[in-house]
């Protein structure tokens, strides 16, 4: 990516945008999961081979969550990861407020 000389580059309020990933929404979501299942994981005190027999993921995939290299793991694979973990994944769609407002949006 290049910048214009003399001006600042606006930037978006999701840095993955600004560094030009092509699936930034998609990784924003992942990363918020996956900081989520991270959290539950430490909380529990699990081990990634514990880890992985409770939420049905190998550990090479539990290892690959907790260094959060996402690119091969599914929205779906955390989502149902942390139901394991007896957590509620809501998902909610709405229409835009404003018509670039569309987008994708996480609570965890």
């Amino acid at each position: 990516m290049s910048r214009s000389k003399g001006k600042n580059p606006k930037g978006t309020r999701n840095v993955l945008v600004d560094l030009g990933f092509e699936d930034a929404e998609e990784l924003s979501v992942k990363v918020i999961l996956a900081m989520k299942l991270n959290a539950l994981i430490d909380q529990r005190g699990l081990s990634q081979t514990e880890a992985a027999a409770v939420i049905g993921m190998s550990q090479p995939k539990v290892s690959q969550v907790r260094r959060h290299k996402l690119q091969n793991i599914s929205l779906e694979r955390l989502m149902h990861a942390l139901v394991s973990l007896d957590q509620h994944v809501q998902i909610v769609v709405q229409p835009a407020r404003r018509a670039n407002a569309a987008g994708i949006t996480v609570a965890a």
